[in-house]
């Protein structure tokens, strides 16, 4: 069966609705703006690279992100409910994140952003990264 809607088509609706933020903005404003959280959707197998993730970014899997937003859902994290927070939302290009970003508008949140270009961006505009490893250790 023929699809009526590409996934690039999807990412162009949801790149049109979503407040987007290049990498560089983000980097500035988490400089003196403690309401910024950091989203990583991407799998645990891309977190798992040498690569690492940015340094005070939280993980919710693209595939319990919904999930973890709804109150009434059972695996409802209270994070989620921080309306002081702008949850800005990066993936490996900023195709993902686009697409949860418009989903999380879609269900209600207004302090929901993703990152143009994604995880490449923010490698590229020198945010400090660590590894799991090192995130797990700091921990302990």
């Amino acid at each position: 069966m023929p699809i009526k809607v590409s996934s690039q088509q999807l990412v162009d609706q949801a790149m049109r609705e979503v407040k987007t933020y290049s990498a560089q903005e983000v980097k500035a404003r988490m400089a003196t703006d403690k309401s910024v959280l950091l989203v990583d959707i991407r799998d645990i197998r891309e977190l798992q690279t040498p690569d690492g993730t940015p340094v005070g970014s939280t993980h919710a899997p693209r595939g319990m992100l919904e999930f973890w937003v709804d109150p009434a859902s059972p695996y409802h994290k209270p994070l989620w409910a921080d309306e002081s927070k702008e949850f800005v939302l990066f993936c490996g290009l900023g195709w993902r994140s686009a697409l949860t970003a418009k989903t999380l508008q879609d269900m209600g949140m207004t302090n929901v952003a993703h990152i143009d270009g994604g995880f490449k961006a923010m490698q590229e505009a020198g945010f400090a990264m660590e590894t799991l490893e090192q995130r797990k250790a700091k921990k302990a």
